[in-house]
């Protein structure tokens, strides 16, 4: 099984609580997919941080990524564009443009960022919603749309694509209550999304482009 629907990422930076107390609010939400970041940590900390946020999703039937060739005593990674391939169970990795989704090899699902300008990460052009769309077509594997997921009119968007599901890290993170967020866009995910080209140009920046080159 890949990551599907609403898969969150971690950054204590930004968490308003303790990480994994955030992550419990979120699974609290219908999360049931999550992916440790935290690559600073030295590997006993990010070994135990794992342990406990497996703790978490294991009661949900959940499951923890962990983001790094790593896996963490665990059985899933998720690879960087420059990462080399490893075997485990479930291997994702990140592309930002087609020429990274030719590269691919045997890698399980995908994340595609930024679909939308971030906060976590300023300054990287956003691939736009018909980019985004062409590029889910181009992959071959399950796609999660990454960077700038913050509103429930974004998420279904994204489902309108071809996403499989959307990767959500600073939206939650920052939340006063993760788990109302979690619903919220989880339901968004769900529900019919013919609306959502419209709904969410009313949310995008001034002079952000439709479709930019990659």
């Amino acid at each position: 099984m890949t990551p599907a629907g609403l898969v969150v990422l971690t950054d204590r930076r930004q968490a308003r609580r303790g990480l994994v107390e955030t992550v419990a609010a979120a699974v609290a939400g219908g999360a049931r997919w999550g992916v440790l970041r935290e690559k600073d940590l030295p590997r006993p900390e990010r070994r135990a941080l794992a342990r406990h946020l497996r703790a978490v999703l294991a009661p949900v039937g959940g499951r923890l990524i962990v983001a790094g060739p790593d896996p963490l005593d665990g059985d899933a990674v998720h690879l960087s564009a420059a990462d080399p391939l490893v075997e485990a169970g479930l291997v994702g990795r990140s592309c930002h443009d087609a020429a990274e989704l030719s590269r691919l090899s045997t890698e399980d699902y995908v994340t595609l960022s930024p679909v939308f300008p971030s906060r976590s990460k300023p300054g990287y052009a956003p691939l736009g919603m018909a980019a985004f769309g062409e590029l889910c077509q181009r992959a071959g594997r399950p796609v999660l749309a990454l960077g700038g997921i913050e509103t429930p009119e974004r998420v279904a968007a994204c489902a309108a694509a071809g996403a499989a599901g959307v990767a959500v890290m600073g939206a939650v993170m920052r939340a006063a209550d993760p788990a109302r967020v979690v619903a919220e866009f989880r339901q968004a995910f769900a529900a019919p999304a013919d609306r959502a080209p419209a709904r969410v140009a009313d949310r995008l920046p001034p002079n952000w482009p439709a479709n930019p080159a990659p």
